[in-house]
This record gives structure tokens, C-alpha cells and sequence, in this order.
């Protein structure tokens, strides 16, 4: 059965909750005892292939996000697969400009949007059994152009410009695909979720260096005295050698992170990650500005809600480090876009992973910039976390602190049948139990000394 046969029959959607607040994993300033959860998106087709896709969210809002996917859907239900394939710019511009449900803008509209994309991607490169990665490293760079939508980025980027720099990686792409299947890409770990005991994130550290990795973060925000004692801990346990960055998930404003910043100046600091709000583009040139002599750069991008607010990060020498996401823009059509903007501003792409299923979705990205894109990997960090890893058929692996290259068709994203089972909300095992105040909206942190 070809492309142009296979036809989109039904759409399932699934509200998949971990509590790993039970044990503090992912704890930072703001989200205190967040559950670990994934909107799950199942396309199936008459041809018996399916296309999934998740979009990550911390426990409460999931269900939000569930039914954005649901809706929009349906847009794709009794389509083939060829009717995407042929022009995904198409599909794109239905979801993202509905006439109506475009007033909701970004958030978790362009979320729903970018699973129903993403979910297609992954139902295209199934079809032909390749990897995500390697799909996008075979388009043609004119393709690549056209699934991108410019009106709103032309002024940083154009459309010439991005086929030029695809271009201009050709003559090395059979070469660096070779060596980054052999090798994969560069990873660090986030190891100091601010929840946990010194003596919890050493552990894990040791754990991480054993398997070759020399790049750890940790989260900082809330106390100034406590975030400096735990950086000179980590800095002593990892030795001067190895990457150390921190991430303050946008706690501050800008005149207070500017004293908390000041304060880690002695520590060799690679990136402070999200020290300001996401959006805040003036607030991230300031810093630039103010510590434009020190040894770090600013890292932003996980949270940003479409290629705009990149284009401008980007394009004004905001950032040091492109954070992409996998699932906060509106799928692969945006990251096209903003990893390109990151390659001509000459902006190291370091995607933030973790979540459940993130770090399957983020390693394509990353095989995919240093190959075809950067055309390099000397700068370039992709997030790993050492937790809920096992939990699907195609299970994220690294090796000597790199990620291994996938090899399974699409983004690798069937979640194993009994995982779902336990973890489904709120019918499943693990959650009919808990009580309704420990669930969804009504789990409220409401003093810090709960959280920590």
C-alpha cells in the first residue's frame, strides 16, 4: 500500500499521568511536585501503521490538552497519508490558521496543533521505515523551505537563505551521518532537581559519570544562600573539567536575577538556563548586556511558544543557546524553522529533553541539526533525564555520555501496553487509588516546606 493510499481512519488520544511527585523527580521553583504526564496521540490508518505523537505537561492540564488534540483531530481523520506527505505546509496552516480557534493562539492550542503534525510526521516516516532523523536528512532542501511557514520570520531568516545553508552542508552529509550514527549526539543530565538531598543527586551523579557523561545542570531559585552552597556542591563533586549549568524555570525578575546571577559568577558556569520569563526579550538582552564579560551564556527556549519569540531571542544576541522543545511549538513545521534561525545566528541547538518521551522525540532534532543544519556537534549539548526511560518499546539509549542514534521507524514513541495501562488518568491502577486532592487541579503545593 502506498502513501497515497493509506487513509487516517481514527484518532485516539490518551491522558497518561506518572506521580513522580511522590518522590520530588522534576522539582524546581515553580512546578514544586510536578506528575510527569503525556497527552498520547494514536493515528491509525487503514494500512495497519499507526502515527503517535505526545505533547508533555507536568499533571494538572493535561486534560486541557487531551481534548485540544481530539478536536482538532478530526481534521485529519479520513485523510491519506499523502494529502500531508505531498505538502505538509498544507496541514500546517489548516491547524495553526483555523479561523477561529486560531484566537486561542499559542499555549496549548498550538500545542494540540503540534501533536495532530507531529503524529503525521511519524505515521510518514514509518511509512517508509526510516528513523524522524533520517526522513528530514533526506528531503530535499527546497522541501524542507516549503514546510515552513515565513511570514512572520522573514525579516531573521528567508527562504533562500535556509535552502543556502542546507546547501552548503551537503558536500558532508553522507560523512557526518556516518559518524554520528557511530557515535550520536552529545548529552548532559539534569542530576540537581531542587527537591532532592545532596547525598540523592550525588548518587546520581556517580551514577551518570560511570556511563561517560561530563555535563550536569541544576535547578536554582528560591534561596540565594542555598543555590550557592549546592553549586559549589556540584562543582566539587563533578571537578573543574566537566560542564555545570544552572536553571532557574523563569523564577525571577529581572533586576533579582540579576543579584542571584552575580553570585554564581565564580563557578565556571556554562549557561543560566530561563533566568527570566520566557517571553521576556528585553529582559534577556539586559542580561546579555550586564554580563556580557562573564564566562557563561543564557539559555532560553523550552518554553517559548513559537518561532517568533525565537526569531527575536535569536536574532537579537539574547541568547547563547537555542533550548528547543519538541512539543511547545506546533511540531515539526516550527523547529524546521527555529533550528535554521539558530544555524544562520550561529547559536549552539541544545534541546530540552526529560518528560516522559521527550528525549525519544529531541534526539532526532539533534541528528538532525548536527548533520544536516549546524553540520556539527562541537557546541551542541541534547538534554537527557535517567528516569521513565524503559517505559516504551524503543526505549532511549546512551553510551559513553552520547546519545545512541535511534534506529526505529518514526520517532520511536509505543509506550509499553501495561505502562498505559497503570498510568492512564484517572481509571488506572496507579491513580483510582490516590486520593482526588493528590489529582489533577485540586493537588496544590500551598507552603514551600511541603515541597522540599
Amino acid at each position: 500500500m502506498t502513501s497515497k493510499s493509506i487513509k487516517i481512519i481514527s484518532a485516539e488520544v490518551v491522558d497518561l499521568r506518572v506521580p513522580t511527585s511522590d518522590h520530588l523527580l522534576g522539582s524546581d521553583p515553580f512546578h514544586k511536585q510536578p506528575d510527569y504526564s503525556s497527552a498520547v496521540l494514536y493515528l491509525e490508518t487503514d494500512a495497519g501503521l499507526s502515527g503517535t505523537s505526545v505533547v508533555f505537561t507536568v499533571g494538572a492540564g493535561t486534560d486541557w490538552i487531551c481534548h485540544g488534540i481530539r478536536d482538532l483531530a478530526q481534521l485529519v481523520v479520513g485523510t491519506t497519508l499523502d494529502d500531508f506527505s505531498s505538502a505538509p505546509i498544507g496541514l500546517y496552516r489548516r491547524l495553526v490558521d483555523h479561523h477561529q480557534l486560531r484566537w486561542l493562539h499559542d499555549g496549548v492550542f498550538r500545542m494540540a496543533a503540534g501533536a495532530v503534525l507531529n503524529a503525521m510526521w511519524d505515521l510518514w516516516a514509518k511509512s517508509v521505515g526510516k528513523p524522524l532523523w533520517k526522513l528530514l536528512v533526506d528531503l530535499d532542501p527546497e522541501f524542507i523551505a516549503d514546510c515552513i511557514d515565513w511570514r512572520n520570520i522573514s525579516d531573521a531568516l528567508t527562504r533562500d537563505e535556509a535552502i543556502g545553508i542546507l546547501r552548503e552542508r551537503g558536500p558532508g552529509i553522507e560523512q557526518r551521518e556516518r559518524e554520528l550514527t557511530q557515535r550520536g549526539p552529545k548529552a548532559y543530565c539534569t542530576a540537581g532537581w531542587l527537591g532532592l538531598s545532596d547525598a540523592e543527586i550525588l548518587a546520581t551523579i556517580r551514577k551518570l559519570q560511570g556511563q561517560g557523561f561530563d555535563s550536569f545542570k541544576l535547578k536554582v531559585g528560591l534561596d540565594s544562600e542555598q543555590d550557592v552552597e549546592r553549586i559549589r556542591f556540584m562543582r566539587e563533586a563533578i571537578g573543574p573539567a566537566c560542564n555545570l549549568m544552572v536553571d532557574a524555570n523563569q523564577y525571577w525578575g529581572i533586576e533579582e536575577a540579576k543579584c542571584h546571577i552575580e553570585r554564581y559568577t565564580p563557578f565556571g558556569l556554562k549557561w543560566i538556563e530561563e533566568p527570566i520569563a520566557r517571553d521576556d526579550v528585553l529582559g534577556y538582552i539586559e542580561l546579555a548586556e550586564t554580563f556580557a564579560s562573564a564566562d557563561f551564556g543564557f539559555a532560553c527556549g523550552e518554553h517559548a511558544a513559537s518561532p517568533v519569540i525565537f526569531k527575536q531571542l535569536l536574532k537579537s544576541g539574547a541568547i547563547q543557546y537555542c533550548q528547543i522543545d519538541a512539543v511547545r511549538v506546533a511540531g515539526v513545521n516550527d523547529v524546521m524553522a527555529i533550528i535554521l534561525m539558530a544555524a544562520k545566528f550561529g547559536v549552539p541547538v541544545c534541546p530540552h529533553g526529560g518528560g516522559i518521551a521527550l528525549c525519544n522525540m529531541i534526539q532526532h532534532y539533534g541528528m538532525w541539526d548536527q548533520i544536516a543544519v549546524s553540520g556539527q556537534s562541537s557546541t551542541q549539548l541534547i538534554e537527557y533525564i535517567d528516569f521513565l526511560q524503559d517505559e516504551l518499546e524503543h526505549p532511549v539509549r546512551v553510551r559513553d555520555g552520547c546519545y545512541e542514534a535511534p534506529t526505529a521507524a518514526g520517532w520511536g514513541l509505543e509506550f509499553r501496553p501495561e505502562f498505559i495501562e497503570l498510568h492512564r488518568f484517572p481509571e488506572g491502577n496507579v491513580w483510582s487509588s490516590r486520593e482526588p486532592a493528590r489529582t489533577g487541579a485540586l493537588f496544590e503545593v500551598l507552603n514551600e516546606s511541603q515541597a522540599r
